[in-house]
């Protein structure tokens, strides 16, 4: 049908707790909220918005060049073919051995950095900033989301998430004083137990708490400008 709508797609990854911010964001830009995909740290957000159509002119002039190039093609395709029935009606037959062409050896893809202060400038300034609300913060996750960075921290602050008695809300900083850290972005576990921490090391606890030095390895994940959180997902926890 001529005036059937046709839609674009795009899919948003947000934290928990920030689907109305990021859904209010995308509506102001046309986009309508088609599907929601809620998970235990993180939600998916499926937007749609129809496409512009394209002018008309544009579209007739488009299809009569692929007529025109049709007709070409069609006519190159005939006196190619009858010059081939020529030639071939002078040879005298013979048997083609069919040719080995060797498979190509896949290439193994590079794995993927982990992203430490000792490789990285932006984020070795980003653990030396005293202001946890910095934009260097936001420009940072955006950057990086989804990839995984390492460094030497300890727990700031650890908190019962809601009402559960075995699921916390960790805040981690860069270096060894714990509470009294004051530089570095305010970096936040949501919403995990002590099995998620992925505790690695000599001697591993049965719990932790705010002051433990560790060395943390954790995914990217978004950073909430509202709260000064920085929120990452553990990977593994080593103990210093």
């Amino acid at each position: 049908m001529a005036d059937e709508i046709r839609y674009e797609y795009k899919s948003v990854r947000t934290v928990r707790g920030t689907d109305g911010l990021v859904i209010s964001k995308m509506q102001k830009d046309g986009w309508e909220l088609a599907e929601q995909d809620q998970g235990r740290l993180r939600s998916t957000l499926k937007f749609r918005r129809p496409k512009k159509p394209l002018p008309r002119l544009l579209i007739g002039t488009a299809v009569g060049g692929l007529v025109v190039l049709a007709i070409i093609i069609g006519v190159a395709a005939a006196l190619e073919d009858g010059g081939e029935k020529k030639d071939e009606s002078n040879k005298p037959m013979t048997t083609a051995e069919p040719s080995v062409t060797p498979t190509p050896t896949a290439a193994k893809p590079a794995a993927a950095e982990v992203i430490t202060p000792e490789n990285n400038p932006e984020f070795a300034a980003l653990l030396k900033t005293g202001d946890s609300c910095d934009d260097a913060n936001q420009d940072f996750a955006t950057k990086h989301e989804g990839q995984t960075v390492a460094f030497n921290g300890s727990i700031v602050h650890m908190a019962p998430y809601r009402d559960y008695k075995t699921r916390y809300d960790f805040l981690l900083g860069p270096g060894d004083k714990g509470p009294q850290t004051t530089v570095g972005p305010g970096f936040k576990y949501e919403n995990v137990n002590i099995g998620n921490l992925n505790l690695t090391g000599k001697k591993i606890p049965a719990t932790v708490g705010a002051g433990d030095k560790f060395r943390f390895v954790a995914e990217v994940g978004e950073f909430n400008a509202n709260q000064c959180l920085f929120f990452l997902y553990p990977v593994a926890t080593e103990i210093r």
